[in-house]
């Protein structure tokens, strides 16, 4: 990517978090810095992120020589238009799970709550969006959208409307700190680059919502006991929440707050504790769309082999976090 070598089109994208832009490899743009860069195997996998092509370099339009990637990405479109793809199933999982490394299906299940996302916000009612997102019923949607909604699909559609939202950022050790909450307590607790990029998505995900920076008041108690745990002064975060999850979310999210100070888990141990250990892959997504960082301590869990696994905050923050802890546990 550096290079900017052609060799390499096809093989793999890059997105950057500063623009929610992502490139091929040989774009022309200039090179981001390196924690604002996230690597993807086919561009289909940084849509599902969230990420737009580049108007320069149309990465979409890449054609690759790896038949793996080819077979995904056509059964990725086919998913999109929903279609079923013409694969056998043993093949096409496969190959998904090489390239992605998730089902067909979980990549299904991202898009269509994606679509049903932009449908909400089109729309502004759940009947309409529901159905061009292509669930059968509401009960589908509550079911499988619910999880990354964060809240119930028709306060969504509202953008958040009627709730009250204070929130500020602070600098730390690790970057802009930003700390969001309602009346009842914290909403969002997010590390990140920018300032301006963290308020952006705040007020992106509430876009209706009543919301304004506060410094002081309540949020002061919280930012200080937050930065206090950051500097390794206070290993323990008890604070109000007010956040809206699912049954499941919350069962992994009380489990992830039950992890000891500079302790780690993997996935599957957490799956275990909550009784069900084939949902290793429903507790990694509990934790990517955990609301609250550091407050619920998702940094905590990490892959079966070691492996730092996913962060939405960036790895090297996990990596830093994870430091902390264990040079700051008592002996």
């Amino acid at each position: 990517m550096l290079a900017r070598d052609r060799r390499y089109d096809g093989s793999f994208v890059y997105a950057v978090s500063s623009t929610g832009i992502y490139c091929r490899p040989s774009c022309a743009s200039r090179r981001p810095q390196r924690d604002r860069v996230t690597f993807y195997a086919i561009p289909e996998a940084a849509e599902r992120e969230g990420f737009r092509a580049c108007k320069r370099c149309h990465p979409s339009k890449v054609i690759g020589t790896d038949p793996a990637i080819a077979l995904v990405r056509e059964a990725c479109r086919a998913l999109d238009a929903g279609r079923r793809p013409a694969v056998a199933p043993h093949r096409l999982a496969r190959a998904f799970k090489r390239v992605l490394g998730i089902t067909p299906r979980e990549y299904a299940t991202v898009r269509r709550v994606t679509r049903f996302k932009q449908e909400l916000k089109r729309r502004k009612h759940v009947t309409p969006a529901l159905y061009d997102a292509g669930y059968s019923s509401p009960s589908r949607v509550y079911e499988r959208s619910g999880a990354q909604l964060g809240m119930t699909p028709a306060t969504y559609a509202r953008g958040g409307k009627g709730i009250g939202i204070v929130f500020v950022t602070v600098p730390t050790s690790l970057g802009r700190l930003l700390v969001a909450a309602t009346e009842r307590g914290i909403c969002r607790v997010m590390l990140g680059d920018d300032a301006g990029k963290l308020e952006a998505d705040l007020r992106g995900e509430f876009d209706a919502a009543r919301i304004h920076q506060e410094p002081g008041g309540k949020l002061a108690g919280f930012v200080n006991a937050i930065v206090s745990y950051l500097d390794g002064r206070a290993p323990h975060l008890d604070l109000p929440l007010d956040i809206r999850a699912t049954a499941f979310q919350r069962k992994v999210w009380r489990e992830l707050q039950q992890i000891p100070f500079g302790e780690t888990r993997s996935y599957t141990d957490v799956a275990e504790r909550i009784g069900n250990r084939k949902a290793t892959r429903a507790v990694a997504r509990a934790c990517a769309t955990n609301p609250v960082a550091l407050v619920i301590p998702c940094h905590r869990v990490v892959r079966d082999d070691g492996a730092l696994g996913g962060y939405r905050c960036g790895l090297e923050r996990k990596q830093a976090l994870l430091e902390k802890e264990r040079d700051s546990r008592p002996s």
